[in-house]
């Protein structure tokens, strides 16, 4: 398990997994090293949009683009804190290139950009992300509480968000449905 890496995976939670900030989620890994794991939920829409959280930030934009991008619940740690996942075409400020389609950036300008209709073709914004100290997600793994696999941008960016969970399963050939909720080892 130490060689594992589970940098643009999804983490798909087991049917069991009853933690109300992972119950149902996918989560997109946006970086799995020896000091521990950051994504980002991918399938939690919040009651907010983009244009009230510039709004709040006294930021100016133009267009019905801002109130139509839905802001979701990136995870429980830092949720005051907005995370851009963005079809990866260039270095926003604060900005971290996860592979060759998909980037993270923390900065206004790709805020100010995607409200003006300047933005990346496709974008993700979440306030917070979900973390896990060295070790903690693969002790999570050896229990069963997490199904993994390969990322794919289309369930990121395409999928409808009720969708995603079973979409993300989809990809390693499992229908969540028939996945038992008990969480444990045959």
């Amino acid at each position: 398990m130490d060689s594992m890496n589970l940098t643009h995976h999804f983490l798909i939670a087991m049917p069991g997994l009853n933690d109300p900030n992972f119950y149902h989620t996918v989560t997109y890994i946006c970086s799995h090293n020896k000091e521990g794991a950051m994504g980002i939920v991918i399938n939690r829409p919040l009651d907010l949009v983009l244009g009230e959280v510039l709004g709040q930030m006294d930021i100016k934009f133009e267009g019905k683009i801002a109130m139509d991008t839905p802001i979701y619940d990136g995870g429980p740690v830092q949720s005051d804190r907005g995370f851009v996942l963005h079809q990866y075409d260039k270095d926003w400020n604060s900005s971290m290139k996860i592979n060759e389609q998909i980037g993270i950036a923390t900065s206004l300008d790709i805020l100010n950009a995607i409200a003006n209709g300047k933005g990346p073709e496709s974008a993700f914004i979440a306030l917070g992300y979900a973390g896990w100290s060295a070790g903690q997600l693969e002790k999570e793994m050896q229990e069963n509480i997490w199904l993994s696999g390969p990322a794919d941008s289309h369930v990121i960016f395409n999928t409808p968000v009720e969708q995603r969970w079973n979409s993300a399963a989809s990809l390693l050939g499992i229908d969540m449905d028939q996945l038992s909720p008990d969480v444990g080892h045959a």
